[in-house]
């Protein structure tokens, strides 16, 4: 039989889906399950968006330019102005989800052997875009004690070789929810001038920020222009995961021009998707007053009910929709599977993702797990006393 390939076998398993089939088998068996593992809010997408589908008037859905519709482009400049981020639609180029576009910044910006430092944890998708372009993750551990601020600036300088050629942030961060302030970004600023690195930012979660905090982008960094590659996605913003429409973002007038040819191979992004989008753009804001209010009360709920329980420690972030925090058990992955293949309270139980998943050091995590506060309050209520009600048993309980 002929073999699979080096990278094909060091490809990890997504930490969100692989507990999926344990997790149907308890819905078999008649048991509730509260799926806090994956960021698929429930949040009801744009009313503009579904009409935008409904009133499409098109003879063919063609190719669209592989770097996205001129229109959109020139729409989500727009946008962007009003975040003080002032660029053109050759700045742009659209992917399927912020993930390709991920993969064409990374096979533009690094060759193979080549390093990139991301402070852990992170998306655990990273590793595999990693992986897939033959790049290295040098991971650097951002600590729960201060809430998983961003790592000293001596951490940077000790783990950059003369292979490293970007650092990676998430801003607010997934896994933990942390929003990294226009300080600590300054602080990554004079690294990257010092060692003449790509600053790669996944900025999807811009809009979610709490308790009177803003989002400062790195696009804003003076004297970054030609460093500086953003990333985002149509998905949580407008609750549209399904629509795969995210994008790559750069003034950079070589990495832009070498990223299109990427997106030539792949001939253009979903056309559909496209569509929608643009009409995303112009949703109202008081839209987005009732989600922020919405997720608050989310994680007010979460981040409160966690803290109460004996053992457990969860910073309050000041973003996104998720919270990592620190379980009394020994190990994660064990102790997620065992929450759908031997435990249940009056019938319910939880689904998390293991946190080993958004760390690339060997052993770390092993006691945290990722919550998504993505369901209405009173789920996450019902959801935070089945945790509680199953550290009380755990057989694996520290």
């Amino acid at each position: 039989m002929p073999k699979i390939s080096e990278k094909g076998q060091m490809m990890p398993e997504s930490p969100i889906r692989k507990l999926v089939p344990y997790a149907e088998k308890a819905k078999k068996s008649g048991v509730k399950v509260y799926h806090l593992n994956i960021g698929q809010p429930d949040i009801p997408t744009p009313q503009n968006m579904i009409d935008a589908m409904h009133n499409l008037d098109v003879k063919v859905i063609e190719y669209s330019h592989s770097a996205g519709i001129l229109s959109y482009r020139e729409k989500l400049c727009s946008y962007y102005a009003k975040h003080n981020i002032n660029i053109e639609p050759d700045d742009i180029i659209i992917g399927a989800g912020a993930s390709e576009a991920i993969l064409f910044a990374v096979q533009t910006c690094l060759k193979p052997g080549d390093e990139i430092i991301v402070p852990e944890p992170f998306y655990a998708n990273y590793n595999g875009f990693a992986i897939s372009a033959g790049v290295k993750v040098k991971p650097i551990i951002s600590s729960i004690e201060d809430g998983f601020a961003l790592p000293p600036i001596a951490d940077f300088e000790k783990a950059i070789t003369p292979k490293t050629k970007a650092i990676m942030i998430c801003n607010p961060n997934n896994p933990t929810g942390y929003l990294y302030s226009k300080e600590e970004l300054e602080v990554l600023r004079e690294i990257v001038q010092k060692y003449d690195l790509f600053l790669f930012s996944d900025e999807v979660y811009r809009e979610f920020c709490y308790d009177g905090h803003k989002h400062f982008s790195v696009m804003n960094l003076d004297g970054l222009e030609n460093n500086v590659v953003l990333f985002d996605s149509v998905s949580k913003r407008y609750s549209a995961c399904g629509i795969r429409i995210g994008a790559m973002v750069s003034k950079n007038k070589d990495v832009m021009k070498t990223a299109l040819k990427f997106a030539q191979a792949r001939l253009s992004p979903p056309s559909l998707g496209q569509f929608a989008a643009e009409a995303a753009v112009d949703t109202p804001d008081e839209y987005f007053e009732e989600v922020i209010n919405e997720y608050k009360a989310r994680r007010d709920t979460v981040v409160g009910a966690l803290n109460k329980i004996p053992g457990v420690v969860c910073p309050n972030p000041k973003g996104a929709f998720y919270v990592n925090p620190r379980l009394p058990i020994d190990d994660c992955d064990v102790f997620c599977q065992w929450l759908l293949e031997d435990f249940n309270y009056e019938n319910q139980t939880i689904m998390f993702a293991p946190a080993t998943g958004f760390y690339s050091t060997p052993g770390a995590g092993k006691d945290e797990v990722r919550i998504s506060y993505v369901l209405n309050v009173e789920d996450l209520k019902k959801a935070m006393k089945c945790l509680e009600e199953a550290l009380k048993v755990y057989p694996g309980r520290k």
